[in-house]
């Protein structure tokens, strides 16, 4: 104890340092001043060095906000443009579609036309003819193929000569000369022997006929010939044949 006392009291005792107080505020008011210097010289070269390299953020933000109002106009009038395209689209459909119809109707018209003409013609040739009275014909008998694979379309016209003709009822027959497996056969319409209202007829002085046939499309269609009978006749009073046209 002797020692720590003499060491404390003692010449040998550690220094001591005595220093003025100095509050927190004027200590950090003192340091404050170099922080900001340096933090500007620092901002400084920062925005000098983005500068010397082409890039600074100020004028990016304005050229990005540039580019994103162009992008927004862009696609706006990119909407207007397709919106208008397929506006016009549709007016092209519509007026293609007007104008094949108007050209179908054109064609039928035509057809229509031919066709009356042609049958002005073939009555004024048949007047001309001075047919005998009560005399049944067959004129302008055609086969021709339809539509559908297998079917098939018989035209004609049934004429009774005579300025005072009376009506004519009876049915008409048509019998298909056919080869199948290279074999020659027949088939006829209506296939039984009831007779179909459709194969029927009612006339006076004439009466177009207009008749679809239905054949399976293992056969081949040769020629049509048609039988007219007069009611309660067993035999045909008119018989015509047509090859396929």
């Amino acid at each position: 104890m002797w020692k720590r006392a003499k060491r404390r009291f003692s010449i040998y005792a550690p220094r001591v340092s005595i220093r003025p107080h100095i509050p927190w505020y004027l200590r950090w008011s003192l340091v404050l001043p170099f922080v900001l210097g340096a933090a500007g010289l620092i901002w400084f070269a920062y925005n000098s060095g983005l500068q010397f390299a082409g890039f600074h953020r100020g004028e990016t933000i304005e050229e990005l906000t540039q580019l994103r109002g162009q992008v927004t106009k862009l696609s706006a009038e990119n909407t207007q443009l397709n919106s208008q395209l397929v506006k016009y689209e549709r007016q092209i459909q519509m007026a293609q579609g007007s104008s094949q119809e108007t050209l179908q109707q054109l064609k039928m018209l035509n057809d229509e036309n031919a066709k009356l003409q042609e049958d002005l013609s073939f009555f004024q040739s048949l007047t001309a003819t001075h047919a005998q009275e009560g005399e049944l014909a067959v004129h302008r008998l055609r086969l021709e193929r339809d539509k559908m694979p297998g079917e098939y379309r018989v035209r004609m016209l049934f004429v009774q000569g005579g300025q005072r003709a009376k009506e004519l009822v009876g049915h008409y027959q048509l019998v298909a000369t056919l080869i199948k497996n290279g074999q020659k056969t027949t088939q006829m319409f209506p296939a039984s022997d009831a007779v179909s209202v459709s194969f029927q007829f009612k006339f006076k002085y004439y009466q177009r006929v207009d008749q679809i046939i239905q054949l399976s499309q293992d056969v081949q269609l040769e020629s049509i010939q048609v039988r007219v009978f007069e009611q309660g006749a067993h035999e045909p009073k008119v018989r015509q044949s047509v090859n396929l046209s």
